[in-house]
């Protein structure tokens, strides 16, 4: 038994190093993953923060203090994202069917990728967090440090539901838009640009039953420094990483068999 865990952490952990070393020899992936999102924060929240109804509870904030959590929300977005490409390439350049045939869980191979993909995201938007100040809000190390705890979470998900499409994409193309196609939508109903309260009620519903709305709200809480209200919607968060590694693992299960 120990030695399988011992396999299961070498593995993840090589592979973890792996996908932060590509990172590292391909810098240009922060201006795209950092540079379009805190474009589109200074446009859009300049340009709607003198018509923004402010939700109950935010009334003397700033549009770009309100928006400022989503966006740091859209760079990790990006970021893991960006990072589950690596699986389409590897699959091409042969290194994935090599990985498949080793003695290792697939579970080893899926936690080590989207540990790496969650490593580069957090330290991305953790700077995001850093225009707080600019912006008009004022927190202290204690949420800094519980913000960027949620930030990990939703990442390991967004990683996760990255493989678990990846597994089963032949073309970056199409990765890209299927991932376009279900995560921009997902980002827009979280309630990173309007609040649910001002929402059509089909909106309201379907803001709901978003899973990142439930992350967005452990990450504003967090911000404001409130633990207690972060948590049940952090809790939400942990389970959708948890079934989103579920099916990633399941799926490069299925890939192993059949390319091993």
């Amino acid at each position: 038994m120990s030695g399988e865990r011992a396999a299961f952490g070498l593995a993840a952990a090589t592979l973890w190093r792996r996908e932060c070393v590509r990172f590292l020899r391909q810098r240009n992936r922060v201006l795209g993953a950092i540079g379009t999102p805190v474009v589109f924060w200074l446009l859009v929240g300049g340009g709607l923060g003198g018509s923004f109804r402010h939700p109950e509870g935010l009334e003397d904030a700033t549009y770009l203090a309100y928006l400022l959590p989503g966006i740091a929300l859209l760079v990790v977005l990006f970021t893991s994202i960006f990072s589950t490409f690596s699986l389409i390439e590897d699959r091409r350049e042969g290194f994935l069917q090599g990985v498949l045939v080793a003695p290792v869980p697939r579970g080893a191979i899926v936690l080590g990728k989207a540990l790496g993909g969650t490593t580069i995201a957090v330290a991305q938007g953790a700077l995001v967090l850093l225009l707080a100040a600019p912006a008009g809000i004022a927190f202290g190390w204690g949420s800094f440090l519980l913000a960027v705890g949620a930030l990990v979470v939703v990442s390991l998900a967004l990683t996760s539901v990255g493989m678990a499409i990846a597994w089963r994409m032949d073309s970056i193309q199409g990765f890209h838009a299927v991932m376009n196609l279900v995560l921009m939508p997902l980002w827009f109903l979280s309630g990173a640009i309007f609040p649910a309260e001002g929402a059509a009620a089909p909106i309201r519903i379907a803001m709901a039953a978003n899973p990142l709305a439930y992350a967005l709200s452990a990450l504003r809480a967090s911000i404001d420094g409130r633990p207690a209200s972060a948590a049940l919607p952090l809790g939400v968060t942990l389970a959708f990483a948890a079934g989103a590694y579920g099916l990633a693992s399941a799926f490069a299960a299925r890939a192993g068999a059949v390319e091993a």
